[in-house]
């Protein structure tokens, strides 16, 4: 059967087209837009007119698309954004209205259990890992080993929330960088105390523009996580904290969509390694829309 999988992210919309078998899937198609669904609004739990907008013309492309691959199936799943949106229902009936496209929207704990899915195509988990899927709106984190899912959390961390929270300078300060780790401290609560992990997994998006910028080469396309150096990936993300926008805008190894909040996703990244001691780095191409293939 041939599938699709759209991720209403509160950064980016993710398609993914693949014929489902019984021994898994194999990718057709995929394509990713940043929609900035939560630019404007998130932090009052309101979708902007903009983005709303933004959003619908972006599905009415992806259902044409979806309709030229011929699929049988579409399943739409919100996240963060759709989750916390008082308008968010008359965004899914304009959809099922216009597009025939159901979206289902998914708790923050559904949406790390669809991570995780995703991540075990690229990693069998021989060694017991935390994964980390930096989102707009929220962030999940899931320890694992080859038992399953041991813990997990979905915080409302996301990058659009802090950029959006945050008033900082260009580059950012060491005030503004303490001022958002003290923020996340408070957020986490007790979850990471006395945690530890050796090896953190990077889901997709941010974690594939560090290896981008660090190997100055496109991610592999392959459905297997990648290992990078710890080392090498703190120095890039201390370059991206202590860039300037023209800085960023220059890099052309950071897309569009992150080229504004990838100092963000910088901190949090170094503040969960410092936290959890991790010493080694695999950065998987899979994640939610992966995992909801399966799951």
């Amino acid at each position: 059967m041939r599938k699709a999988v759209i991720d209403l992210g509160t950064n980016t919309f993710n398609l993914l087209i693949a014929d489902v078998h019984e021994f898994g899937f194999d990718i057709v198609f995929s394509e990713k837009d940043g929609v900035a669904l939560g630019m404007g609004g998130i932090n009052n739990n309101y979708l902007a007119d903009e983005a709303y907008q933004r959003g619908i013309s972006t599905l009415e492309k992806f259902a044409m698309i979806c309709q030229a691959h011929k699929v049988e199936v579409i399943h739409g799943i919100g996240t963060s954004a759709l989750r916390d949106a008082v308008n968010a229902n008359d965004f899914l009936a304009e959809v099922k209205r216009k597009l025939g496209i159901s979206i289902e929207i998914v708790t923050g704990l559904r949406e790390a259990e669809l991570i995780y899915g995703g991540v075990k195509w690229s990693y069998d988990f021989s060694e017991p890992a935390v994964i980390m899927d930096i989102g707009g709106g929220s962030t999940e984190f899931i320890f694992a080993d080859n038992k399953g899912i041991s813990d997990m959390i979905s915080l409302n961390i996301g990058v659009s929330r802090i950029y959006q929270r945050f008033t900082v300078s260009d580059p950012l300060s060491e005030s503004d960088v303490q001022a958002i780790e003290n923020w996340l401290d408070e957020k986490a609560g007790v979850f990471f105390k006395n945690k530890q992990s050796d090896l953190m997994i990077g889901a997709s998006g941010s974690f594939e523009t560090f290896y981008e910028m660090i190997h100055n080469e496109k991610f592999p396309e392959k459905v297997k996580a990648v290992e990078i150096d710890e080392i090498e990936l703190r120095k890039s993300l201390d370059w991206i904290m202590k860039s300037t926008q023209a800085e960023r805008d220059s890099n052309d190894w950071i897309i569009p969509i992150r080229k504004k909040m990838a100092p963000l996703a910088a901190i949090k990244t170094r503040w969960i390694m410092d936290k959890l001691a991790v010493k080694r780095i695999l950065i998987s191409p899979c994640s939610l829309k992966e995992g909801a293939f399966v799951m």
